[in-house]
């Protein structure tokens, strides 16, 4: 099972999940990234927990039904991903290419930097 998504099928994901729940979005930046925008989907949640204190909130991250996870480029998710993977988390998706691709072909009004 691919635990990867492009910014297609992610913002289909997300356009579905608006009338579903259950699916939030994890953003793993720094908080001054986050200030400089952030993927917002109307009827979907979304969770900034920076990447180094993802281990320390497991619990909370554990309880959510899907995640999304996404930084700028989606190394640092796809990271994260893979830690909640192995801790047994059966939904959860890294945004190949972050908030770059989002910005480049989904919302060209999210700040790229």
């Amino acid at each position: 099972m691919s635990h990867r998504l492009d910014v297609a099928q992610a913002s289909a994901r997300l356009r579905d999940a608006g009338a579903t729940a259950g699916l939030t979005l994890l953003d793993v930046r720094e908080p001054w990234e986050t200030a400089l925008g952030r993927i917002e989907v109307p009827g979907v949640s979304t969770l900034s927990i920076p990447m180094n204190e993802v281990p320390g909130r497991l619990a909370e991250l554990m309880a959510l039904p899907s995640i999304l996870c996404y930084c700028h480029h989606g190394m640092r998710s796809l990271q994260v991903v893979a830690f909640l993977v192995q801790q047994g988390h059966a939904s959860v998706y890294n945004l190949d290419g972050g908030t770059d691709a989002w910005s480049l072909h989904v919302d060209p009004a999210l700040a790229r930097y």
